[in-house]
């Protein structure tokens, strides 16, 4: 048996900690002099006391770690539990990219003149398109090139041809912005007539009038193109009028490198 300092020795786990556990009742002492209250726990304790610094090394919080300590011989249930962190930090970890991302695009432009009105917003039309398109709710933003993924596989298997241009576009159906469960439609513009499958639906867009910015490199300056566009349509006395979408001239699917991105911004305008 050995006394709580030498045990928190062995375990690399405070003596405050290892009361803390107590109190939680997650790693219990073996016994408790009744005397003076001295706290012994034995070698084979170890085995619980590795665990749960394993668990919490993981990031599961401790009252987590109580339920998934009673159910750490049954593997299967072990393995849902960590795949379910495993995504949790996953997502955390490309949101802590996305924040590292802007944060050095923003430390680069400190210093540089930039006026959003110097951004060139042109009011064009988009020609009458026949379309393969796929609409589905998505958790993020960040995941429309799964979207992407299922209509190239659609397009690929069923020997549609594309036209050119082929207007790549991301259509955001919902009516305001929102956190997560996206409704949103990638389409490309194809020649000929098909069925719709499963995935890939196929249908006309109409030709439609639009206030428009190309932006060229990461999508961090989108909400620059944004606010571009939106003085445009108040200094123009002009009113959305639909669904904004993005065509995507060079998008992360064909060029990996973010400063060759180019992105066309557009919303769907008419005039007051």
């Amino acid at each position: 048996m050995f006394k709580i300092g030498d045990f928190s020795k062995l375990s690399k786990i405070s003596i405050r900690m290892l009361r803390h556990y107590n109190d939680l009742g997650l790693l219990i002492p073996e016994r408790i002099d009744e005397f003076t209250g001295y706290r012994y726990y034995s070698a084979s304790q170890l085995v619980l006391a590795n665990r749960i610094s394993l668990l919490k090394a993981m990031g599961f919080s401790l009252n987590s770690i109580t339920k998934i300590i009673e159910e750490y011989n049954d593997s299967e249930s072990l393995r849902k539990y960590l795949l379910v962190k495993h995504e949790e930090i996953k997502e955390q970890a490309e949101s802590m990219e996305r924040q590292l991302l802007l944060l050095e695009t923003t430390i680069q432009k400190l210093g540089k003149d930039f006026d959003v009105m110097n951004i060139d917003v042109v009011l064009k039309e988009i020609p009458e398109r026949y379309v393969a398109s796929v609409r589905k709710v998505i958790a993020h933003y960040n995941q429309e090139g799964l979207l992407w993924e299922k209509l190239i596989k659609g397009i690929e298997a069923n020997s549609i041809k594309t036209v050119n241009p082929c207007y790549p576009i991301a259509v955001f159906h919902d009516q305001d912005y929102k956190e997560n469960d996206v409704d949103v439609e990638v389409q490309v513009s194809v020649d000929g007539m098909y069925s719709d499958t499963e995935e890939v639906k196929f249908k006309t867009i109409p030709a439609i009038g639009v206030a428009s910015v190309i932006v060229k490199g990461s999508y961090d300056q989108l909400s620059e193109a944004n606010e571009a566009i939106a003085n445009w349509i108040t200094d123009n006395q002009y009113e959305i009028c639909g669904a904004m979408f993005n065509i995507n001239h060079v998008s992360p699917g064909t060029d990996p490198n973010p400063e060759n991105w180019e992105t066309e911004v557009c919303y769907p305008v008419r005039k007051k």
